[in-house]
C-alpha cells in the first residue's frame, strides 16, 4: 500500500520552525503579524516593553505570547477542504440585527449585494476574524447602544471535505479559528500588501509579507528605544558641564568617571563625612583664611579649654564613683548599728535613774560637756567627775553629795566602756565620710565658657559632657538624701563617660595647631589647602548625592536601550525571508502570476516578477513594467490595475496551496472601472469551478457580471441582498433586490403581487384594490423598459455603463416589427393607468379587474420568452 505524500510544509510553518531561536518579543511580533497583518502603534509600544523584559526590566502585566502553531491558518489536505454555510445569531458586531441567517451556497457562487451601510462589513469582519485574512481589522461595537456587548460572536455553520461539521459558537478573539483559517478573505487591504507607496511594487504571496512586517516591528522598536536614548542623552545635568568641584580630588575623579557601571554605594560612602571631618571642614575654612600663627594660637586656647573640662570630668568622676559613695553608705549604716547597740547597753546600765532619757543623744551631748567644763575649767587637772568631797555640780553648781558623786562615777564609767566608744568612733567615721563627699560644688557653671566653647565644636560631646556632669551631682544627691535614713542605697547608673572623646578632641584640636604653626611654610598650607579642597568637594557631593544617583541611572538606563537595540538588527531577518522568497517564488508561480494577470487584465497591464535586492527582511522579489523596468510601478498603474495586480498575486498564491477552500471577496472591484470588472467577475465564476467563493459587493453591474458568467456556465448561484431597517443593519433577504432583477424574477414577483391583489377585489377593498394596482403597474412599466434594454437589445447598450456590448448586437436582429408593436402596446397600457402625470379632476377611472392584471403581465411575459428563443438560434 502506497504511503500518502507527506503534507508540504507552508510558509508560515516555516517562519515558525525559524522563530523558535528568536527572542520572545520578536515570536510575540509575529504572532501579532499573522494575526492581524500589521502592527498598530499600540502593538509597537508593547513590543517596546517586551524588548526590555527580555533584557532584565522588570515583568509587568504584560508578558509575551509567543508564536505558536495554533496561531497559524490551517491547512487542510486536498480532500479536507472547509466551505461555509451560514452565519447566524450574531451578537455584538456594529449594527447587525439579531436573528438574522446568511446562507452560502457550498458548491458555487454566493452573491451578497447590499447598498452602502446595509451591513456587508459587518459579515465580512466576522469571517476576517474568523477566517484567514492579511488584515483582519477589528469589529467595533454598536456606537449607538446603551450598554456594550457582553459577546462579541455569531454562530457559524461549515463543511470540511464536504460533511457538515457542528454548529460553531464563534467569538471575537485574537486569533482566527482552527479550522475556519484555512478560508481565505480579500479586501482592498490585500491590495496594499502588494502595491506599496514606494518606488517598488513588492510581490509577496501570504506569509512573504511577515519577514518584511517583523522588520519593519523591529526597526520601529529601535526607532523608539533611540528616541527614547536621545531624551535620556538631553537629559544630563547641566552641574557636569560646569562642574564646582575640583577635578584633582577624590570627588572630582570619580564623578569625571561616572558611567554605567560606578558603584553607587561607593559614591554613597565617599559623601559621608564623620563628626570629626566635618569639624576638621569647618576649622579648615575658617583657619586658612586667617594668619596661621594666630590661628594656631586660637586652637592652642581652644585646646586648653577642653583640658579644663577634662579635669573637672576627671575630678567629678573621681568624687562620685561607686566605690567611694557606697563606702560612705557602709560607714553610716555601721554607725546606725553601733549607736544601736550602745543604747540597749544604757537602757540596761540606767534603769531606774529618776529621768529618762539617760545615756541618749541629747544627755550624751549633755555629759559630754559636762566633761569639757569639768576638766578644763572647774577642777582642771582632775578627774572627772570630781571626787573631792567639796566638789560642785558642774551644771546647777550646787555641792555634790556622797549619793550625786557615786551616779556621775557610774554614769562616765558607761561613757568609757566599749560599746559607747564604738559607737562614737563609728559616728565620726561616718560623719567624716559625709562631710568629704558633701564638699565642693559639683556643676557647670565654673566651666560654662569652655562647654559653649565645646558646643560650637562638637555639639554632641558638649551634651555628653553635660549629662555626665548632671549625673554625677544626681548620684552624690541620691547617696546623701539615703544616708538619712535606713534603707538600701540606689545609685542611678554612671552615663558614658566623655573623657576619651574630650582626650582625642584636645590631641586633635593641639596637632592642628601645629600643623597651623608648620602651614606658615608655603609647603604645609598646600597640604591643608589639598585636605580642606578634598573635604569640601565631598560635603559638596553629600549635597547632591540624588543628582549623581541620578546620573548614574541615566547611564545605566542609556546602555541597557543599547543592549536593547541589539536585538533589532534585521540582516536575520532579511535572509530568512530571501531564503523563503527563493524557495517560494519559483519559475512556475511566476508563469502561474502571468496567466492570472491575463486573465484578469489580458494584455492591457504588462507586468512581470524579477529579482530585486532586499532590505528589512523585504523579499527580493518585484512587479515590474515590462517596457520600462526602471519606472516607478506604483505611479503608473490606475488604481484599479494596482487592484488586477493584487488579485493576480492572490489567485496566484491559492494556486500552489494544497487545498481548495472557500474564497470570500469583500467588495473586490470597488476601485475597477467596465475595463476590468467583467474580466474579475470572469475570474471569480472561473474559480467556483474549484472552490466555494463568496463575493461581497455594492455594485449591481458586477452582480450582473458574476450571475450572468455563472449562468452561462451553469455555476450553481445564490443571490442574497443585505439591507437596513428599523431592528439594524444586515437584514438578509433571498435573491437581488428589484432594481437588480432580471425580466424573469421581476414577471414572477408581479405575478404574486396580482394574485395578492386578487384577494383585495375578491374580499371588497376597493381602496386597498386601487392602490395596489397602481403600483403593479408602475412596476410592470418598469419591468417593459428593463425588458427593452436586457432582451430587445441584449444589454448591447445599458443605462449607468460606459462601454457598448458589441459581441451581442446581432441577437438585437431577432427584434421585429411584431416585438415592437407589442412592446409599445404592452408599455402604453401601463402608462394609461399609472399617474405619471397629476389626471384631470373629472377623470375617475376604475381600477382593472384581475384578470387584466394577470392578462397584461401575461403579455410580457409572453413577449419576452418568444424573444430569448429566437435570440438563442442566432449563432
Amino acid at each position: 500500500m502506497q504511503k500518502p505524500a507527506a503534507q508540504q510544509k507552508t510558509v508560515l510553518d516555516t517562519i515558525l520552525d525559524w522563530s523558535k531561536d528568536r527572542p520572545l518579543w520578536q515570536r510575540d511580533a509575529l504572532r501579532r503579524i499573522i494575526a492581524n497583518g500589521r502592527l498598530t502603534d499600540a502593538d509597537i509600544g508593547e513590543l517596546v516593553d517586551l524588548c526590555k523584559q527580555g533584557k532584565g526590566a522588570p515583568v509587568g502585566a504584560l508578558k509575551a505570547v509567543p508564536l505558536e502553531k495554533a496561531h497559524l491558518p490551517a491547512n487542510p489536505g486536498q480532500t479536507a477542504a472547509v466551505s461555509l454555510l451560514s452565519i447566524a445569531d450574531v451578537t455584538g458586531v456594529n449594527n447587525l440585527a439579531a436573528g438574522q441567517t446568511l446562507g452560502f451556497e457550498p458548491n458555487g457562487i454566493t452573491i451578497i449585494y447590499g447598498d452602502n451601510g446595509a451591513g456587508k462589513s459587518g459579515y465580512a469582519r466576522i469571517l476576517k476574524r474568523a477566517c484567514r485574512a492579511r488584515h483582519a481589522g477589528k469589529i467595533e461595537p454598536n456606537v449607538y447602544a446603551d450598554q456594550p456587548p457582553k459577546r462579541v460572536g455569531a454562530n457559524i455553520t461549515y463543511g470540511v471535505g464536504g460533511v457538515p461539521q457542528p454548529v460553531e459558537q464563534w467569538q471575537n478573539g485574537v486569533n482566527p479559528h482552527a479550522t475556519l483559517s484555512a478560508v481565505s478573505v480579500f479586501d482592498s487591504d490585500c491590495a496594499s500588501v502588494h502595491i506599496r507607496e514606494k518606488n517598488e511594487v513588492a510581490f509577496r504571496p501570504f506569509g512573504l509579507d511577515v519577514p518584511d512586517e517583523l522588520a519593519a516591528a523591529c526597526q520601529a522598536v529601535k526607532d523608539a528605544l533611540a528616541a527614547e536614548q536621545k531624551q535620556l542623552e538631553k537629559a544630563r545635568n547641566p552641574i557636569f558641564a560646569a562642574p564646582t568641584w575640583k577635578a584633582t580630588t577624590a570627588v572630582g575623579k570619580a564623578l569625571a568617571a561616572l558611567n554605567a557601571n560606578t558603584d553607587a554605594k561607593k559614591i554613597e560612602a565617599l559623601a559621608a563625612l564623620s563628626a570629626d571631618e566635618s569639624a576638621r571642614l569647618e576649622r579648615l575654612r575658617e583657619d586658612l583664611s586667617k594668619n596661621p600663627t594666630k590661628a594656631a594660637a586660637e586652637q592652642t586656647v581652644k585646646a586648653d579649654n577642653v583640658m579644663r573640662l577634662i579635669t573637672v570630668v576627671n575630678s567629678v568622676a573621681a568624687r562620685t564613683t561607686d566605690e567611694d559613695l557606697l563606702a560612705a553608705a557602709a560607714l553610716a549604716r555601721d554607725a546606725r548599728s553601733k549607736r544601736d547597740a550602745a543604747r540597749l547597753a544604757a537602757e540596761k546600765a540606767f534603769t531606774g535613774e529618776p529621768l529618762a532619757g539617760v545615756g541618749g543623744e541629747t544627755w550624751r551631748a549633755l555629759w559630754d560637756s559636762a566633761r569639757r567644763y569639768s576638766t578644763e575649767i572647774a577642777y582642771p587637772g582632775q578627774p572627772f567627775p570630781p571626787s573631792a568631797e567639796d566638789a560642785h555640780c558642774m551644771l546647777c553648781q550646787q555641792p555634790l553629795e556622797a549619793e550625786a558623786r557615786a551616779r556621775m562615777a557610774r554614769f562616765e564609767d558607761f561613757i568609757q566602756k566599749d560599746t559607747e566608744q564604738l559607737a562614737r568612733e563609728a559616728e565620726k567615721a561616718a560623719q567624716t565620710a559625709r562631710q568629704t563627699i558633701a564638699a565642693g560644688a559639683i556643676g557647670t557653671r565654673a566651666v560654662k565658657a569652655s562647654l559653649d566653647e565645646l558646643g560650637l565644636q562638637n555639639e554632641v560631646l558638649q551634651q555628653q559632657t553635660r549629662r555626665f556632669i548632671a549625673a554625677a551631682r544626681l548620684r552624690r544627691h541620691v547617696l546623701l538624701k539615703a544616708l538619712g535614713g535606713n534603707g538600701e542605697v540606689q545609685l542611678p547608673p554612671v552615663p558614658l563617660s566623655p573623657l576619651p572623646d574630650l582626650g582625642q578632641l584636645q590631641t586633635t584640636i593641639r596637632n592642628y595647631a601645629a600643623e597651623l604653626r608648620k602651614s606658615a611654610d608655603a609647603d604645609e598650607r598646600k597640604k591643608l589647602e589639598a585636605d580642606f579642597a578634598e573635604l569640601s568637594d565631598r560635603a559638596l557631593l553629600a549635597g547632591m548625592l540624588p543628582v549623581v544617583t541620578d546620573e548614574i541611572q541615566r547611564l545605566k538606563t542609556i546602555r541597557f536601550l543599547t543592549e536593547c537595540a541589539g536585538d533589532t538588527a534585521t540582516n536575520t531577518i532579511t535572509k530568512m525571508g530571501n531564503d523563503i522568497a527563493d524557495t517560494v517564488i519559483t519559475p512556475r508561480l511566476r508563469d502561474r502570476f502571468q496567466e492570472e494577470i491575463v486573465r484578469l487584465a489580458a494584455s492591457k497591464v504588462r507586468v512581470e516578477i524579477v529579482r530585486s535586492g532586499g532590505k528589512y527582511g523585504s523579499p527580493q522579489y518585484q512587479v515590474r513594467l515590462f517596457a520600462k523596468p526602471d519606472a516607478k510601478v506604483h505611479e503608473i498603474l490606475s488604481e484599479g490595475e494596482k487592484t488586477c495586480v493584487a488579485l493576480a498575486a492572490f489567485m496566484t498564491e491559492l494556486a500552489t496551496a494544497m487545498h481548495r477552500s472557500a474564497l470570500v471577496f469583500d467588495d473586490p472591484v470597488s476601485s475597477l472601472d467596465h475595463r476590468w470588472r467583467g474580466q474579475v467577475a470572469k475570474r471569480l465564476v472561473e474559480e467556483a469551478e474549484n472552490r466555494q467563493v463568496i463575493v461581497f459587493t455594492h455594485d449591481l453591474v458586477f452582480v450582473n457580471d458574476l450571475n450572468d458568467h455563472a449562468t452561462k456556465t451553469g455555476r450553481p448561484v445564490r443571490l442574497t441582498t443585505l439591507s437596513r431597517a428599523a431592528a439594524g443593519a444586515g437584514m438578509v433577504a433571498d435573491g437581488l433586490p428589484w432594481k437588480a432583477q432580471s425580466v424573469e424574477d421581476r414577471i414572477d414577483k408581479l405575478e404574486k403581487a396580482a394574485r395578492a391583489a386578487k384577494l383585495l377585489h375578491d374580499n371588497n377593498q376597493e381602496d386597498e384594490y386601487a392602490v395596489e394596482v397602481a403600483k403593479l403597474y408602475n412596476a410592470l412599466r418598469a419591468t417593459w423598459e428593463r425588458g427593452l434594454e436586457d432582451i430587445a437589445f441584449v444589454r448591447v447598450v445599458q443605462r449607468h455603463r460606459d462601454y457598448i456590448n458589441a459581441k451581442d448586437l446581432k441577437k438585437v436582429s431577432a427584434l421585429t416589427e411584431a416585438d415592437c408593436d407589442a412592446f409599445a402596446a404592452g408599455f402604453k397600457r401601463c402608462c394609461d393607468i399609472v399617474d405619471a402625470h397629476d389626471p384631470s379632476s373629472g377623470r375617475n377611472a376604475a381600477p382593472p379587474p384581475p384578470t387584466d392584471l394577470f392578462q397584461d403581465i401575461q403579455a410580457l411575459k409572453d413577449w419576452a420568452a418568444s424573444l430569448r428563443d429566437r435570440q438563442k438560434k442566432i449563432a
